[in-house]
């Protein structure tokens, strides 16, 4: 799978949800949602997240940024 810039996918591999920033060799590079540190992804253990899955983050998100454990 080669998913374009700012999709919503899931690395299998390391079971986290990230958005696409870039390609780079053989690999996607993806961030966690809310911002992080980017992490390469196999094209192959990629796959667009679920609309489910899309607002598990964002309320995961939320919930840390009200405790005040990120920006």
């Amino acid at each position: 799978m080669n998913p374009s810039v700012g999709a919503y996918v899931v690395d299998a591999r390391a079971e986290r949800l990230g958005i696409v920033m870039g390609h780079e060799g053989p690999y996607v590079q993806l961030r966690p949602y809310g911002g992080g540190r980017e992490w390469d992804a196999d094209p192959r253990a990629v796959r667009h997240a679920t609309a489910e899955e899309r607002l598990g983050a964002a309320t995961a998100y939320a919930d840390a940024r009200s405790r005040g454990e990120v920006p």
